[in-house]
């Protein structure tokens, strides 16, 4: 019920040990408050004086204050832990995705993501509520008032210590089935999260093709799909709260006939068969408790296992070898040999694996990288950009070997343009500045003409200081890639440009007039250039050409051209910027 890795987190161990005695100090408040009650109404039933009735009603008065007051104190620690470890927790994986970059996207799914950064994380802060306060309460309180009833009544101690292993037992068989219930309702979940994201992205290309209302069906046979899982597990976790309320009132009412029958034949006295039946109720409580709670908890440790799985990826190769501090220059160069990186298994991925003999980039090139889609061009971009760990490589960057080019300095060292700009809620101006945020006006405004954003802003009521919304909506796509453009600028101390299809969704005409701002952007820079257009390839000093995750051909254009290789082919099939 408890993962094992929770106790890692920090403030757990000294949490439970602060529970631990607060609730023991409870389940005695409980024992004096079952004991007080029942002497107060023996001494009723024997009318004896009214003092003898007053003092046990106020200690029994005292002790029910006590106990609620330990368990407002208990819920109010319990909920700052909560809190603030749920937060921990959150910020840990946000920081996760962020060094990891598209390969954990690819993985896990953003919509995965996105989910467990915001339900999932609402999910743990309330198993971390119920699970902590129930299990100290089962733990300390039932053992604590068995042994006070032993000491009172023998038989009734055995009847209640025989009645809860059938009660675990009950829990266990059930709670199993609500486990596999729930695994299963979680797992659905993360699908529909992946699924109605994926929707929301892809909804103007599917109206365009005419196939919205198709997709609208599929959305709903998956939100079908998990309303009946969720109704499965729902089925599961009443039938089990039942069978518990069912069993423990069943063990109340067989007592409560035990000792009524031992009353009826003078076999004990009053106070021991009162007080017994008294805690009887408060002895099951806490299973009772933890029962109602249990799928809420199942949700949260599901949602916490997620999380702890994404934390706990091995990315250890980036760090193996450290890159030393590294400023790009014409004399620069990088070579990887026998590069090998393969997709998870069951990651449905567009793009194919790499299997790359050898690649040497040096200095100011313009490297032209070219394929048909699904030629792996885009998982090569982005190994190289160090957002991919490679599963083999030898890589050396200015001779010093290291495993992998997913590191701090080499990133800095690099600015990427994708197909779709990414554009944060927030001024133009700082959007422009990502790379860059102490970035003073003279030096967004100079980046911002570089990049032909000048006419445009001059448009703007508000011009610089312009707010647009998330993923650059309220403007149009060739301007968000002037902004990205002019994020390049900015970054001049950059000299490593990453381009993964730039004008991929624009016209001819919004490419051509990004044309002339990209190539002064290309002066002074090792540039990587993905593309399917062919005027981008006169552009470039050096092509490579992918095929099914390999390199097929690589030279000058004017050595590919040469002979009828695989670059001559391909450029056949892409006249007419297709492939």
């Amino acid at each position: 019920m408890i993962d094992k890795r929770l106790f890692r987190l920090p403030g757990t161990k000294q949490l439970l040990i602060v529970l631990a005695g607060l609730t023991l100090l409870q389940a005695f408040v409980v024992l004096f408050q079952g004991k007080y009650l029942a002497e107060a109404l023996v001494n009723s039933w024997n009318q004896k004086a009214l003092q003898t009735i007053i003092l046990p009603m106020t200690l029994f008065a005292i002790a029910f204050i006590l106990r609620h007051l330990l368990n407002l104190i208990n819920n109010k620690i319990v909920e700052n832990y909560a809190s603030k470890t749920s937060e921990e927790i959150r910020s840990q994986l946000l920081d996760r995705v962020y060094e990891a970059g598209p390969s954990l996207l690819s993985e896990k799914g953003t919509g995965n993501i996105v989910t467990a950064s915001l339900d999932g994380i609402d999910l743990i802060e309330n198993y971390f509520k119920l699970i902590f306060t129930k299990l100290m309460n089962m733990t300390f309180i039932p053992p604590v008032l068995l042994i006070y009833i032993y000491t009172q009544n023998i038989a009734s101690g055995i009847t209640l210590t025989i009645i809860v292993p059938l009660v675990i037992l009950f829990m266990i068989i059930l709670g199993m089935a609500a486990q596999a219930k729930a695994d299963a309702q979680y797992h659905q979940y993360t699908i529909l999260s992946n699924h109605f994201l994926d929707a929301l992205r892809g909804l103007p290309t599917l109206k365009m093709l005419g196939l919205s209302k198709r997709y609208a069906r599929n959305i709903y046979t998956v939100s079908d799909e998990y309303r009946r899982r969720t109704m499965n597990t729902l089925r599961i976790a009443i039938l089990s709260t039942f069978a518990l309320d069912w069993l423990t009132t069943l063990g109340i009412a067989i007592l409560a006939v035990f000792l009524g029958l031992g009353l009826i034949n003078n076999a004990f006295p009053l106070f021991p068969a009162l007080v017994t039946l008294i805690l009887a109720p408060e002895y099951f409580l806490p299973l009772r408790d933890f029962s109602s709670d249990y799928h809420a908890t199942l949700d949260g440790k599901n949602a916490l296992g997620s999380i702890f799985s994404i934390l706990e990826k091995d990315d250890t190769k980036a760090e193996e070898n450290d890159l030393k501090k590294l400023t790009w220059n014409k004399d620069s160069k990088l070579e990887v040999d026998n590069l090998i990186f393969n997709y998870p298994d069951g990651q449905n991925n567009h793009d194919s694996s790499l299997d790359i003999k050898r690649i040497q980039l040096h200095g100011y090139q313009r490297i032209g990288v070219i394929g048909k889609s699904g030629s792996g061009k885009t998982t090569l971009i982005r190994t190289l950009g160090g957002f991919l760990n490679p599963d083999n490589a030898k890589i050396k960057v200015n001779d010093q070997s290291i495993n992998s080019l997913k590191q701090r300095t080499w990133q800095d060292e690099l600015a990427f343009l994708p197909q779709s700009p990414y554009l944060f809620a927030g001024t133009i101006a700082e959007n422009i500045a990502f790379y860059k945020p102490n970035a003073t006006e003279e030096e967004i405004q100079f980046a911002s003409d570089k990049a032909g954003l000048k006419d445009f802003l001059k448009t703007l009521p508000d011009g610089y200081q312009t707010i647009i919304g998330e993923g650059g909506r309220g403007i149009s796509g060739g301007q968000q890639q002037r902004i990205m453009i002019a994020r390049a600028f900015l970054a001049s101390e950059r000299h490593i440009l990453i381009f993964d299809e730039p004008t991929a969704h624009l016209d001819i005409e919004t490419e051509y007039a990004l044309k002339k701002p990209m190539e002064e952007l290309f002066q002074n820079h090792l540039v990587i250039f993905a593309t399917h257009r062919l005027h981008w390839i006169k552009e470039m000093d050096y092509v490579i050409v992918m095929d099914n995750g390999k390199i097929t051909e690589q030279g000058t254009p004017d050595e590919l051209s040469d002979h009828n290789g695989a670059f001559n082919q391909l450029i056949n099939n892409m006249r007419g910027d297709q492939l």
